[in-house]
This record gives structure tokens, sequence and C-alpha cells, in this order.
């Protein structure tokens, strides 16, 4: 299994490690013919505005699309912003494939960050969340499982089929869950 890691900005180094803790083969992408061969893909948290910029200037943005409307793609804090259909704003370049609207920074700024325990749908036990300047998805459409909210019930992870979504970064922790799930994604998709 060889899964990509979208490694233009963010946290992709972390996911990379994580990856390869559960033995899968890991390949940066920073060019469009990078994704090739690709079973899966990640796309780290970091800021979106740059990773929409960088991904448009690199050429990305239409391969990544059609890259993530066929193979699982995981979005995590900005990732999950970039792969959203909505994000409120119509001059930053995003994937617009998973049907969700997303809040940039809805939590507030860098000091607003936090961590929590989360249920989180198909996990045994609670997981620790780290949420940094972290989004959070106001709506989700048809077809769109929600797999965990804080406690006052804001949704913080989606899956849509082969699309998974967090608002956190499961890649600082050592706790490798999450990235079992998305290869279990992987390998059923």
């Amino acid at each position: 299994m060889k899964i990509g890691v979208l490694a233009l900005q963010g946290a992709f180094v972390e996911h990379e490690h994580m990856l390869r803790s559960l033995g899968a083969d890991v390949q940066e992408v920073r060019l469009p013919e990078q994704l090739e061969g690709l079973d899966g893909l990640i796309i780290p948290g970091g800021e979106s505005t740059t990773i929409g910029k960088l991904a448009t200037e690199y050429g990305l943005i239409e391969p990544l699309r059609v890259f993530a409307r066929q193979k699982p793609t995981w979005g995590t804090c900005a990732g999950l912003i970039f792969l959203a259909e909505d994000i409120g704003i119509a001059h930053q370049p995003i994937l617009g494939v998973m049907h969700v609207k997303v809040s940039r920074n809805a939590f507030g700024r860098q000091v607003d960050s936090f961590e929590t325990d989360l249920n989180i749908k198909g996990l045994d036990a609670p997981f620790h969340a780290v949420f940094i300047r972290a989004p959070l998805v106001e709506r989700v459409g048809a077809g769109v499982e929600v797999l965990a909210t804080l406690p006052d019930g804001r949704v913080v992870a989606v899956q849509e089929q082969h699309l998974l979504g967090t608002a956190f970064h499961p890649e600082l922790t050592r706790d490798s869950r999450l990235h079992a799930h998305f290869l279990d994604i992987v390998r059923t998709t």
C-alpha cells in the first residue's frame, strides 16, 4: 500500500512517520506526476490559504481533485478545509469534493488552540485530539457521516465514502488509530 502525503506546507512529516509506523509505503507529493501509483492521500494541517496557493502554482488543483474523487483522501485541519465544497470564501482555492461547509479558524487565534478527548465512531476508547487554529464543520451534506463531535455538538470529524476529514491533528499525538482507520478505508476501497 502506497500512501501520498501532500508536502507543500504544514505537518506532513508527522503524517509520514505515523504511516510508516503502520507499515505503509509513503510518497511525498509536490507535483502532479507524484500522484501516480498512489492508493491514498493525506492532505495535512498547515495554512489552508498557503496550501491552496502552492497547489495552484504547481498545477496540482485539478489532479488532486480528480484523485480525491476516485481514491481515499484524508484532510486534517487545513486539509479538511481544502477538501470542503464550501468554506464561505470564494477566492481561496479548494478542491470542493467533500459535501461539507467548513468554517476556517472557528475556535479563534493560535492562543485559543486546545486539546480534548473525543469519542470517535469506530474507535474503542477516547482519542486525545489536538486543535490548532482549527476549522469546524458547520454543515454536512447527504452521504456525510459524522464521526465525532465536541461535547456541545459541534462537528469535528466526518467521513463521506472514501473521504475522511478531521478538524484536529491526529499526527501530533502518539495514537495511530485514526491513521489505521484511514489505511482500512484504503484497503476496502
